[in-house]
């Protein structure tokens, strides 16, 4: 899943850019290049979108770290074992 947040934010950045995809394509990079015009008036136009983008990048982190532990067997045992230790049992 870190692949997929990587290239979220390369996407954001490269459109806040001119350097990404055409301007009539809807982009998160697009929103907050847009909304620096109004940044004095408005600042709600580039907080949202950006807080929207801080929010989807940690969620897709945090999303890959349960599924690697989930499915990682060596993280699987490793935690069994603290477990039984944590429990008193050897």
């Amino acid at each position: 899943m870190d692949f997929l947040s990587v290239n979220l934010i390369a996407e954001a950045a490269l459109r806040f850019l001119p350097i990404g995809t055409p301007p009539p394509t809807p982009s998160s990079g697009n929103i907050l290049s847009d909304g620096r015009s109004y940044l004095s008036l408005a600042p709600w136009v580039t907080g949202f979108p950006g807080l929207a983008i801080m929010a989807i990048v940690l969620s897709l982190n945090l999303l890959g770290d349960a599924l690697r532990d989930i499915i990682d067997p060596r993280r699987r045992t490793d935690r069994c074992a603290m477990r039984r230790l944590s429990r008193g049992f050897p």
